[in-house]
């Protein structure tokens, strides 16, 4: 794949040294062989980026699924794991809810998220039920007959809240996704036998989610849908839930929603982007400043970030910056982290659970 040599305004961290293995027992009266040395750590590429759907303008760029992101896509591409928020019910059915925007698309879109290069999305936001559990389910159908990974609703609530689990270089991923919107909460979330979202206000079951999957997994990664829409600055309620779900052992938190970017860095040993913006955007917003964010981990460890600054364009594609351009939004960014209450590099005397 495409490597993109963008390196714009991130926070560093050094990459711990391997151990070197301790060397193998000679003792010809042992009866027990060597322990086999331990596997050296691996470095994985991670990229997320924010809000996605496939409206108006947008909607025009499915007649091609295979360049709908367009050259944003190589840098999509080039990460062992990429994930965005898909803000949109997959359906042609249902009843619109009672609320202000409604959004939906048709499946071609998953071949679109395919062809850039992303790997799984979360649905757990304010527009996946936006015509209602008819239009959830036959999203949910459309995401299974893809075989495309999903997280963040289902058809119950066990489903709404189970991870998403791959291996990667030999590296076991859990991936969860909830939403902390408050409009239509309520009637949204899931329930024994009630497709929903799964929703943050149930703090227990959702910090339950991330334990169990701290458990099974060698890296625990939530992307959330929270903050206050036009809100540079991460709110309160997404600090409390990021200090759960840090302590219940999330190692990384992303987030989206706000419609402008938030801050990103360390809360203790977890690592936090709180808002990555609009991405492939339909129309007008709060901001038309956007990103992709880069990062390098090892074991449970972000060991370097790297924000890739870009602006929603006319044709509502993300498109990446250059020159002066680039500098001044990724100084700007780099500035959020301050509001954000967030550390320039991680604490471990203050880190998340161990495995």
């Amino acid at each position: 794949m495409l490597a993109l040599a963008l390196l714009l305004a991130g926070c560093s961290g050094t990459p711990a040294t391997p151990a070197t293995p301790a060397p193998a027992a000679t003792d010809p009266g042992s009866a027990s062989p060597p322990s086999p040395a331990p596997a050296a750590p691996v470095d994985l590429r991670l990229v997320f980026a924010g809000d996605v759907h496939f409206m108006e303008r947008t909607a025009a760029l499915l007649k091609n699924p295979a360049t709908a992101f367009g050259p944003i896509a190589a840098t999509l591409s080039d990460a062992d794991l990429t994930v965005v928020n898909l803000e949109t019910a997959i359906t042609s059915r249902g009843t619109p809810e009672p609320k202000t925007y409604h959004f939906r698309t048709e499946p071609k879109a998953i071949d679109a998220l395919k062809a850039a290069g992303i790997d799984a999305v979360t649905i757990a936001n304010n527009h996946a039920l936006d015509y209602g559990r008819v239009g959830l389910l036959d999203t949910l159908d459309a995401l299974h007959a893809a075989a495309y990974p999903y997280v963040g609703a289902g058809r119950n609530a066990d489903d709404a809240y189970a991870p998403w689990y791959t291996t990667i270089k030999g590296v076991r991923i859990a991936l969860l996704g909830f939403s902390q919107v408050h409009e239509l909460a309520s009637t949204w979330a899931p329930g024994p036998d009630k497709p929903g979202i799964a929703m943050a206000f149930d703090t227990k079951r959702a910090t339950a989610a991330v334990t169990a999957a701290r458990a099974q997994s060698d890296l625990v990664i939530v992307f959330n849908h929270w903050g206050e829409e036009a809100n540079s600055c991460a709110t309160a309620e997404q600090k409390t839930f990021a200090a759960q779900l840090a302590k219940a052992g999330a190692d990384i938190i992303i987030g989206a929603h706000a419609h402008t970017l938030q801050g990103s860095g360390w809360l203790g040993g977890a690592f936090v982007a709180y808002g990555m913006g609009n991405f492939l955007w339909y129309g007008t917003s709060k901001s038309t400043e956007t990103g992709v964010l880069r990062l390098t981990v090892r074991a449970r460890t972000v060991t370097r970030t790297e924000f890739l600054p870009a602006v929603v364009s006319d044709t509502g594609q993300p498109v990446l910056l250059s020159g002066s351009q680039a500098t001044k939004l990724s100084q700007r960014y780099s500035g959020l982290r301050s509001c954000a209450a967030l550390s320039p590099a991680p604490s471990p005397a203050t880190s998340q659970n161990p495995s």
